[in-house]
């Protein structure tokens, strides 16, 4: 999130871990702008952040041309920030999945290939090993996401992007368990693999999501049972730019 308050931490953190794989998650929704909001009215709400009304916003960036034009440019101002940082970049995706939108998607693809992005991530997540390890797990949005989401990796390969055969983390946002995460990877199917989570070492900060259980998160990557697990899955560790065809 290059225009969050502690975008610059987060980048001097990075740069002293260069194996560390970093990408760019564009915010287009419940965020902060880096571009000047005087130059897009239409992405603002009004408190000044951008909008957070998905729905109503999505229809309107399918018929308005001068709205896609303002997603576009801030589109290209994320990207432009994220190239002064200096850092490489491992792959690209969006605050709340919005880059699921066709136009939104349409617009990271043809700026990224000017900032040398190679990797999209598209949330398609396996339900059946979910419900498996927790049944009452809800499915929330992901039975609508889904088709999209798999239309929108086809588009991708298609384009030469490299993206995951499968992504965990949305039945789960927020509440990625070491209990989950450890029956996870023992459940693992084949191909490129991405598990995303929210760590942190509270649940109380600026911008927290409502119910997110990020200590509970950041626990479960520490924890001696799921090092273990990813040990002896059999799977290379690495970000995109270490996937190899």
């Amino acid at each position: 999130m290059v225009g969050a308050p502690a975008a610059a931490d987060a980048v001097k953190r990075a740069r002293a871990m260069p194996k560390l794989r970093v990408g760019l998650h564009i915010v287009l929704v419940d965020g902060d702008p880096v571009t000047d909001r005087a130059h897009i009215p239409g992405l603002i709400d009004r408190s000044g952040r951008l909008r957070n009304d998905l729905a109503r916003y999505g229809a309107q960036i399918a018929v308005d041309s001068s709205l896609r034009r303002q997603v576009a440019k801030e589109i290209a101002a994320q990207f432009e920030a994220y190239r002064a940082t200096g850092l490489p970049l491992d792959h690209v995706n969006a605050h709340r999945h919005f880059h699921l939108h066709p136009a939104v998607a349409a617009s990271i693809m043809a700026t990224g290939a000017r900032y040398g992005m190679r990797a999209l991530r598209i949330p398609v997540e396996p339900w059946r090993i979910v419900a498996e390890i927790d049944p009452h797990t809800r499915r929330r949005a992901g039975r609508i996401m889904t088709p999209g989401a798999a239309w929108l990796r086809r588009r991708v390969r298609r384009a030469g992007l490299t993206t995951a055969d499968a992504v965990f983390g949305f039945a789960w946002s927020g509440a990625m368990t070491r209990t989950r995460l450890a029956a996870l990877l023992g459940r693992l199917p084949a191909g490129i693999i991405e598990i995303y989570l929210h760590p942190a070492v509270t649940n109380a900060f600026a911008g927290a999501a409502p119910g997110y259980r990020y200590a509970e998160e950041f626990a479960a990557l520490c924890d001696s049972d799921c090092v273990a697990a990813v040990r002896h899955s059999g799977y290379a560790l690495g970000g995109y730019a270490d996937v190899h065809f």
